[in-house]
């Protein structure tokens, strides 16, 4: 659970980064869509090397969840805080489809779509806040 935090927090800079680049649907779209790509190819290749599916050394899922979470949403502090919280719970509580990727999809999509799952549901909550 510590590294699945630890995660999270790391996927704040990385979106801030992407604000920083552009806040533009399309090109917001093509580089977040290449972050998932990317991760999904890297969790893959970690799984096989600890020979575990979504080992907790695995945190690039939860970089990625955190950065769909945060998508589109005012980069204030408050926001960042709830929507870690929201992503944090939703990741843990995996709400359908989420566990379902999670046990069934193998390989690194599996590790990281369910992340993805997750972070929509907490962008969608965070809407609610915002």
């Amino acid at each position: 659970m510590a590294s699945g935090t630890f995660g999270s927090l790391l996927g704040i800079p990385l979106y801030l980064a992407i604000l920083h680049v552009t806040d533009s649907l399309v090109p917001t779209l093509v580089l977040v869509g290449a972050c998932i790509v990317v991760a999904c190819w890297i969790a893959g290749m970690a799984e096989r090397v600890l020979e575990e599916h979504d080992s907790g050394e695995i945190v690039i899922d939860e970089i990625v969840g955190m950065v769909v979470a945060l998508l589109w949403v005012p980069p204030t502090i408050p926001n960042l805080v709830i929507a870690f919280v929201l992503f944090r719970v939703l990741d843990i509580v995996k709400p359908w489809p989420a566990g379902e990727i999670d046990r069934r999809m193998p390989g690194g999509a599996g590790v990281v779509l369910d992340d993805v799952v997750s972070g929509i549901y907490a962008n969608l909550l965070m809407r609610l806040f915002v």
